[in-house]
């Protein structure tokens, strides 16, 4: 009897939701690692509006459709996943669990989705690849082209799916909490796609944060469009600008070879005050005309934000903070329960909103109201 309570105790206790997920990884993770996970630039304006943006379309659902048990499967630049949420790249996993970027491309691989390792991993993306199954690389833009080249190379010859080339990040956005904490990789971490290089490890010392510092010393701060027909010039692989909020950007992005766009704003991290990526997708998806995919990221944690993005023109939408939050919890278990309630949540939402799939979710599925006058 005993022995039956605790369990089902234990399984009370566990999070129910993305947000319950955020609150367990606060009480598990270093105060500075949590923060930097966690925090947006400045004021925190931009963060706050990805979340708020949601409650501003409110879905308007179809009855008596016979629908079933949905289907949500999608593919993504032709590859075939199980549902429309990829994991959005996320720096030094290890923050989060030992296992880092390893357990959570082995959970993108148990969901069926795609993973995108970054270029400031706490694990070589030679050892993160055979971990994932679908996965693409995301690349920011060195000062040395020829460590740029060559990291390029590598993921090309590892496996990687597509190229994500990170726009939005000349310099670091302010982040006044990691600069209050002055961040700094713990003991043992790394950029571990550069070992044995001068641009390994971040230096320490510095007055505010220390990750800032590395950022300005190392990544060009003057890309142009020229850059990103270079970058397509080297490899084979599609060539996915992330960080586009501005219709004629994506318009440029397409001339210049993209074959898909991510609209995102960094998570609020970068510019504050930046629009949120929800209220840009409609410009966006209507300013490349069907020319190619649009992905969106930023603000999701729900069912409904999913199908909310897909009505307004998202083929997918990418997830961050919310599968760390699993992984800081539970390891890879912890980042794959995130996606499955997210799962479930999509395949319930479907269902109640009338859509025998998410190939049905269409424009006329939302209307812009203040159904919601407050989201977290």
């Amino acid at each position: 009897m005993n022995d039956a309570h605790g369990a089902d105790a234990e399984t009370a206790a566990m999070p129910l939701n993305v947000m319950e997920y955020e609150e367990a990884a606060r009480r598990v993770l270093a105060p500075m690692a949590f923060d930097y996970i966690a925090g947006g630039s400045g004021d925190e304006v931009t963060l706050r509006a990805n979340r708020a943006a949601f409650g501003r379309w409110c879905l308007v659902p179809r009855v008596l459709r016979g629908v079933g048990n949905p289907d949500l499967g999608t593919t993504v630049l032709g590859q075939q996943i199980d549902l429309p949420v990829l994991f959005a790249p996320v720096a030094f996993h290890r923050l989060a669990h030992d296992q880092g970027e390893k357990a959570s491309a082995g959970a993108a691989r148990s969901a069926g989705t795609i993973f995108i390792a970054g270029t400031s991993s706490t694990y070589p993306l030679e050892e993160i690849a055979p971990r994932a199954g679908l996965w693409w690389f995301q690349l920011y833009m060195y000062r040395d082209r020829d460590l740029t080249r060559r990291l390029v190379q590598r993921a090309e010859a590892a496996g990687a799916g597509a190229l994500v080339v990170t726009v939005d990040t000349p310099l670091l956005g302010r982040r006044e909490a990691d600069e209050r904490n002055r961040f700094v990789l713990p003991d043992g971490l790394s950029f571990a796609n550069f070992l044995g290089t001068d641009v390994a490890s971040m230096s320490e010392g510095s007055e505010g944060s220390n990750l800032s510092t590395y950022f300005r010393s190392n990544l060009d701060t003057t890309l142009t469009w020229a850059d990103l027909d270079w970058l397509a010039s080297i490899t084979s692989l599609p060539v996915i600008p992330k960080g586009i909020l501005h219709p004629d950007d994506a318009r440029q992005a397409v001339e210049h070879g993209a074959r898909a766009i991510v609209v995102s704003n960094h998570g609020g991290r970068q510019l504050d005050s930046a629009i949120p990526t929800l209220d840009a997708l409609p410009a966006v998806v209507d300013a490349v005309a069907g020319g190619v995919e649009v992905l969106l990221d930023g603000g999701v944690r729900r069912g409904t934000d999913v199908i909310k993005a897909l009505a307004l023109g998202a083929r997918a939408v990418m997830i961050g903070r919310p599968y760390i939050w699993g992984l800081a919890v539970d390891g890879e278990q912890g980042a794959q329960r995130v996606v499955e309630i997210l799962r479930e949540e999509i395949s319930l939402d479907l269902t109640l909103c009338g859509c025998a799939s998410v190939q049905e979710v269409k424009r006329g599925l939302v209307t812009q109201a203040r159904c919601v006058e407050n989201v977290g």
